[in-house]
């Protein structure tokens, strides 16, 4: 019997996804359907007095963001429910969530750093962006059976590894040459920019 891949959340202390790992980490008990990724490219759209046109000048692209939905479930009605999750009541279930992505983590004087992982296609480092929790269901007493939960994360570069991803070449940063015998300043600056 092959089992099913869940998609699981691991949350860290550092911004290299390396300390803490498993601590705090939640795996959804019931996969979503689908989730949504999102790009964005920022242009900068001003343009002068009396002008009815623009040309859009490329400012910078957003962070990618992550959207997913999922349930959490209290009636123990649900298939394939994640053993860890299986027998807690929503509101338990609920708590070990904000607890990995959402939680103010006091050594790091913030919400933790998130690994979203998902089968072979996803791999995602990110920080919490966006949480919204809709209660769906509740018994008798008013405690709820279910919760949908929609959670938008947005990724993270650490700026070292980011720096170097980017590889920028521009005129805009420092250049350094050795001068030979005979060379021109004004020359190796009409070269180089």
């Amino acid at each position: 019997v092959m089992l099913l891949a869940k998609l699981e959340i691991k949350s860290f202390s550092d911004n290299l996804f390396t300390l803490d790992g498993g601590k705090k980490d939640f795996i959804v008990p019931i996969n979503p359907e689908g989730f949504t990724k999102n790009y964005k490219v920022e242009h900068d759209t001003s343009r002068g007095h009396g002008n009815n046109q623009t040309n859009p000048k490329f400012k910078s692209t957003a962070p990618e963001e992550l959207k997913i939905d999922f349930i959490l479930d209290g009636t123990r009605t649900m298939e394939g429910y994640h053993d860890s999750l299986k027998f807690l009541k929503v509101s338990e279930q609920l708590a070990r969530f904000l607890e990995c992505v959402y939680d103010y983590d006091g050594k790091i004087h913030r919400p933790r750093f998130l690994q979203v992982l998902y089968g072979s296609e996803l791999n995602f480092p990110c920080v919490l962006s966006n949480l919204d929790i809709n209660h769906t269901l509740f018994d008798q007493e008013g405690s709820p059976l279910r919760v949908k939960i929609s959670v938008t994360f947005l990724k993270y570069v650490a700026p070292e590894k980011r720096v170097k991803e980017e590889r920028n070449e521009s005129p805009d940063l420092t250049h350094y040459r050795i001068l030979k015998q005979g060379e021109r300043l004004d020359m190796l600056s009409f070269q180089q920019y």
